[in-house]
């Protein structure tokens, strides 16, 4: 699976204190073998971001993503739950 990673979301994971980054990293290698696995609670967002989804890092942080195809997937925004503001 190929990811890009938007500029947007590489500013705001630069932000991020390490041991997100850190979990960020772990939670990335679970994605790319199984984007659905129930340590990644990936759910499908509505609203103003229908059409994305978001898999956690924690009980705080997110990562918002879409689809590009079956092989490519866009990371959008990283953090809490004010990114959804």
């Amino acid at each position: 699976m190929k990811i890009y990673h938007l500029p947007k979301f590489v500013r705001l994971y630069k932000k991020l204190p390490d041991e997100i980054k850190d979990l960020a990293e772990k939670k990335e290698k679970i994605f790319r073998r199984h984007p659905f696995s129930p340590n990644l609670k990936t759910h499908k967002l509505k609203g103003e971001f229908d059409g994305f989804w978001a898999f956690s890092l924690n009980y705080k942080y997110r990562i918002i993503f879409d689809f590009v195809d079956e092989d490519d997937v866009r990371f959008y925004l990283v953090g809490d739950h004010n990114i959804y503001d």
